[in-house]
C-alpha cells in the first residue's frame, strides 16, 4: 500500500507484521506509556495482542486505523484513526518516542489526520487522555479540538492522576470547515 498520509515533515504507512521491533521499542518507554499503562508493554503482548489489532482495524476498516509514523530521522512512532461505535465518529490518538517530544509533530499530524477524517465523510472527530496529561492535553488544542467533558472511570489498577478524571474533546465538521480550528 502506497503511503496512507504525509504532512510537510511527516510520512503515515501501514504498519506490517515486521514492524513488531519498532512498536516493542515505542512502548518499552515507561515515560511514553506514562498516561496510558504506566508500564512497558510486554513483547508477547505486542506479538500477539497489539500489533494483530492493528491488523484487523486495516481488514475492517481500510481507511482507518494505526499508521507508522516517520520523520527525517526515521520512525517516531504513530498516530491513529479508530474507529467508534459511531460510523461517522473516529478517535484520533498517537503515541511518539520521547526523541520526537516538543518538536510539532503530535499537533501536525493530529491536524492532518483530522483534515483526512473529515474529507473521508467523518461528521466528528474526538479524542480522549487523562486530565492530568497536560501535554497531550495542549495538542489537542492546537489541533483544532475542544473540550467536550470530564469525565470519571473506575479502574481497579488506577495510575495516579487517575482521581482527576479523564477527558474527552472534539470537533465537529461544521466547526472545522467554519475555519474555527486554528
Amino acid at each position: 500500500m502506497a503511503n496512507y498520509l504525509e504532512t510537510d515533515r511527516l510520512t503515515l504507512s501501514r504498519f506490517t507484521p515486521a514492524d513488531v521491533e519498532l512498536l516493542v521499542a515505542l512502548d518499552s518507554d515507561t515515560e511514553v506509556m506514562r498516561f496510558l499503562t504506566g508500564q512497558a508493554t510486554p513483547r508477547d503482548d505486542i506479538e500477539n495482542v497489539v500489533l494483530p489489532e492493528i491488523l484487523k482495524v486495516y481488514a475492517e476498516h481500510p481507511q482507518l486505523g494505526t499508521f507508522k509514523a516517520e520523520a527525517a530521522e526515521g520512525f517516531i512512532g504513530w498516530f491513529g484513526l479508530q474507529p467508534t461505535a459511531d460510523a461517522k465518529v473516529v478517535d484520533v490518538g498517537y503515541r511518539l518516542n520521547r526523541a520526537a517530544w516538543g518538536k510539532g509533530y503530535a499537533t501536525e499530524g493530529t491536524k492532518a489526520l483530522i483534515a483526512h477524517a473529515f474529507g473521508l465523510g467523518m461528521e466528528q472527530v474526538v479524542a480522549e487522555t487523562m486530565a492530568v496529561n497536560h501535554r497531550s492535553r495542549a495538542v489537542m488544542r492546537r489541533s483544532g479540538l475542544r473540550f467536550l467533558k470530564l469525565y470519571h472511570e473506575h479502574f481497579d489498577d488506577p495510575l495516579p492522576g487517575t482521581e482527576f478524571g479523564e477527558v474527552l474533546y472534539g470537533v465537529d465538521r461544521a466547526t472545522w470547515e467554519a475555519g474555527r480550528h486554528g
